[in-house]
């Protein structure tokens, strides 16, 4: 297998560039050394649940309906996987009316079915049409099956997945990724705003050649092949 080396692809969107900063700013992403659930030691971590202020959900909102506007994908509604996936489906949502003229139903579900009211494990719009999906990223793809398997109960048709960002590595026992294997399983579309590549071009640009170093050697070892 040939990794790829010394191909940083370029951030070329001014979202992508903008998502970043604001992933460091709220220590969404962070650089250094962590043990991954994997137990893969990982040169940097994610984690969107510190998108915890109004402003910072906000943006994010705008970063996903970007990089949606650019996919050119055709969907008729969102959904959002619990439980993260519930304030991203939700702040896509409007950020798609507010900056793209485009006023689309969303739902999420629960992780439990509730047993009173109006019952059922589906909050918001019903589940019709060509539906996408809005997650974080895909680490096992658990909760993408979960989801595509709720979509298709309810007859309609899962559109793709829509991703803050994709690691690019290879799943545990596997030499595809987690993205990788949801699209050939599926045969749907994954669109991130970033990915591993558009993470070490920011490095690089800020001129840290350590970290840099520590994220093509990860590459190296667990990326995908070119």
């Amino acid at each position: 297998m040939r990794i790829a080396h010394d191909n940083i692809s370029p951030v070329t969107q001014a979202y992508q560039s903008e998502f970043i900063d604001l992933c460091v700013r709220h220590g969404v992403l962070r650089f250094g050394s962590f043990t991954l659930k994997s137990g893969r030691e990982s040169p940097y971590f994610f984690n969107a649940g510190l998108f915890n202020t109004g402003d910072a959900i906000a943006a994010v909102g705008h970063a996903y309906a970007a990089a949606l506007a650019a996919s050119d994908l055709d969907f008729d509604m969102l959904f959002g996987p619990a439980y993260k996936g519930i304030p991203l489906v939700t702040i896509t949502a409007a950020a798609l009316a507010e900056g793209h003229a485009r006023n689309v139903a969303f739902a999420f579900n629960r992780k439990e079915a509730k047993e009173h009211g109006e019952g059922g494990n589906i909050v918001g719009a019903p589940l019709k049409g060509r539906v996408l999906i809005v997650d974080d990223v895909i680490t096992a793809g658990t909760a993408i099956r979960e989801s595509i398997d709720i979509i298709q109960a309810a007859g309609a048709t899962p559109a793709g997945v829509l991703l803050a960002l994709d690691r690019q590595e290879r799943a545990s026992g596997s030499e595809f990724s987690a993205v990788q294997e949801v699209r050939s399983q599926y045969h749907i579309p994954v669109i991130s705003v970033v990915n591993l590549a558009d993470l070490m071009h920011h490095v690089s640009n800020l001129g840290r050649a350590d970290e840099l170093s520590s994220m093509r050697v990860y590459r190296e070892r667990y990326g995908l092949a070119d």
